[in-house]
């Protein structure tokens, strides 16, 4: 764990690799490691910047936060390690956030890369899901809650069982809270045209979180963006078509 002060609170930041620098930035609930998949085999090509985002991990939690603190933060990782510009590449909100950036410093972001990605809402996309079956869940903890909605998001629910930790969160109910409230009506879409990074959108056929409408809206208002439809992957690709994935992704920064 590496600790470091950014905007005044403390970010749990690592790095692996050689080469340009590439950030990845997680899911809502999650942190650095759930990433770990991606990032390993990637260190191989790049420099990897990897990081708990606030409220999140091992970084500090704050009881309350937005979504431009994320961004914010972003950026200024990028300026305590002197990156004047990098690759960026979000995971659902993950993918929030580098919207955010993309349309906060276009001149920042060399490529970018939105995975199972909107472009607005009014939470996020797991209280949305939670609301829509709440009465299927009723009573049930959030462990037992993932294992039922499981269905809904993913493709393949035998092997995202093995997987759970992805969806599920080590934070109290207090600190979950506080990351949805970060999430409470952001509105991208105004933005879009103005990030000038050639794009990658990739969205997972069966995704009932960030379903691949929303990628293909994001699509077509990024001037320099292409879409890619996972045909069996719904809001995990990173697990569930991970050699696939990662060949789209390699392909599209070394290319």
């Amino acid at each position: 764990m590496a600790l470091t002060k950014i905007n005044g609170i403390d970010l749990n930041i690592n790095i692996k690799g050689n080469g340009k620098p590439l950030l990845l930035i997680h899911f809502l609930g999650g942190n650095q490691e759930q990433l770990d998949i991606i990032a390993n085999p990637l260190s191989k090509h790049f420099k990897i910047i990897t990081f708990d985002i606030r409220g999140h991990g091992q970084s500090e939690k704050p009881k309350e936060y937005t979504l431009q603190d994320h961004i914010n933060d972003v950026l200024s990782i990028m300026d305590f390690y002197n990156i004047e510009k990098a690759y960026l590449l979000g995971v659902s909100m993950g993918s929030y956030i580098a919207q955010g950036v993309a349309i906060a410093a276009p001149e920042r972001i060399e490529k970018l890369i939105l995975t199972v990605p909107k472009s607005n809402g009014l939470t996020s996309s797991v209280q949305i899901l939670f609301s829509e079956h709440a009465e299927e869940i009723k009573g049930k903890n959030f462990h037992e809650t993932i294992l039922t909605l499981l269905k809904y998001f993913v493709y393949n629910t035998d092997i995202m069982q093995y997987h759970l930790d992805v969806f599920e969160t080590d934070l109290t109910p207090e600190q979950f809270a506080a990351a949805n409230n970060a999430l409470t009506n952001f509105d991208f879409r105004k933005g879009l045209p103005n990030i000038t990074a050639p794009t990658l959108v990739i969205s997972g056929k069966y995704d009932g979180l960030n379903p691949p409408k929303d990628g293909q809206e994001i699509t077509t208002l990024i001037p320099n963006a292409t879409f890619t439809e996972l045909q069996f992957s719904g809001h995990a690709p990173i697990y569930e078509e991970t050699e696939r994935y990662l060949k789209l992704v390699e392909d599209f920064l070394l290319n």
